[in-house]
């Protein structure tokens, strides 16, 4: 009886599945090859499953794709050039001492007779080739400069930028509400999406809890906006204090809920609205029962403080044994952190007992260190993740 010839690839770039002859596209192979990498769960001794780090965290962390990515097996980590601004060095110093592949790069910053800015990049040519990021904070007498010298880097040759802005500042004014008004959001947004391309193609852009998630698409196609989050330091500093098993979460109205809650599934979830009465605004209970518990109000951003107040005066109403609060932008205009400095009173009705803010706006972040009720929760960690992204 004859034999079979034995089967001729017609085509040699695409790989053949073992007992099938199935041709199997090289896209295909690399997305399996990924997803068995990154994904596979063995059993350890004893039956129990081992779960990797990236999958833990990102079990939490959904929104932060930095930790998964910066984590696969075999994946080098790249070394990457941190220049900053002077409001965030300290910041930055923080940011390096996370990583041995992040190196700090000054940046001198002087000013003409005249006021405008006299800027000099050192080294410029030492910077060719490599991966260049730089950390900003756009308060407002300072942007112009560091404008100036985000367009610059990616001219330099270098082989990527990226740009670390914890806050947009211009977020809360996204939209219209009457002929006239400017959308200054998305005028910030079309400045930076004219950041110059560099070797390795569009800037990418982190941004940490934006104001409204529909405003990365305010930017245009020479950035890639990266959006990261601080809520993951509030689960990791809740689960260190003593009463972590008696803490709920409060958001102060439907927008922060929609934003967050997914955040939160193992904690009791209270949702507090904001009511018109005459020219009076009021926040009423809409869902949720604080009696007894710990309970953390979260939002993304606080300026005078007003809203959480008042949150927190109908949660200490309605029987909270303890109230705290965390925001991931303390922007305080005019010192206004100083309503909720701690007066050492006891019980809710006294004041919070936490107030957590990150340093992503580093003067108010310097200001309320070591002032109880406040902690600083540092983002250096997670910008240090993202910029192996």
């Amino acid at each position: 009886m004859a034999t079979a010839p034995p089967f001729q690839n017609p085509n040699p770039n695409l790989k053949l599945h073992r007992s099938r002859h199935l041709p199997i596209p090289r896209r295909t192979r690399l997305a399996i090859r990924m997803d068995s990498t990154s994904l596979h769960v063995a059993p350890e001794k004893g039956g129990a499953p081992r779960v990797p780090a990236a999958v833990q965290r990102s079990a939490s962390h959904s929104v932060m794709a930095s930790a998964s990515v910066a984590s696969l097996p075999g994946r080098s980590r790249k070394n990457v050039l941190l220049f900053y601004c002077e409001e965030m060095r300290e910041l930055a110093e923080r940011v390096a001492h996370e990583s041995d592949a992040i190196e700090l790069r000054n940046i001198s910053w002087g000013v003409f007779e005249d006021g405008f800015p006299n800027l000099f990049i050192p080294n410029a040519h030492g910077i060719r080739g490599q991966h260049v990021a730089f950390l900003a904070s756009f308060t407002p007498p300072v942007i112009f400069e560091q404008i100036s010298v985000i367009y610059a880097l990616p001219r330099l040759f270098i082989s990527s930028f990226t740009l670390i802005l914890p806050f947009f500042p211009t977020g809360t004014s996204e939209r219209m509400e009457d002929e006239g008004d400017v959308a200054t959001a998305y005028t910030l947004a079309r400045i930076l999406s004219n950041i110059p391309l560099s070797k390795g193609g569009p800037t990418s852009l982190v941004i940490f809890d934006i104001h409204a998630l529909q405003e990365r698409f305010y930017f245009g196609d020479n950035v890639t906006p990266f959006q990261d989050s601080g809520i993951p330091l509030l689960v990791n500093r809740l689960q260190q204090l003593a009463d972590s098993d008696n803490i709920s979460i409060a958001f102060p109205d439907d927008g922060a809920w929609k934003r967050f809650h997914k955040h939160f599934q193992h904690f009791p979830l209270i949702i507090c609205i904001k009511v018109r009465e005459g020219d009076q605004r009021f926040v009423r209970l809409k869902e949720g029962d604080p009696k007894g518990r710990h309970v953390v109000i979260v939002d993304d951003l606080v300026q005078s403080g007003g809203t959480l107040i008042e949150c927190q005066k109908l949660l200490a109403a309605h029987g909270a044994a303890k109230i705290s609060a965390y925001v991931t932008h303390g922007i305080f205009p005019n010192k206004s952190w100083k309503r909720f400095q701690y007066d050492n009173g006891v019980g809710p009705e006294k004041g919070l007992s936490y107030f957590w803010i990150t340093d992503s706006c580093p003067l108010t972040a310097k200001e309320v260190r070591q002032k109880p009720p406040f902690e600083v929760l540092s983002l250096a960690s997670a910008i240090a993740d993202s910029l192996q992204i």
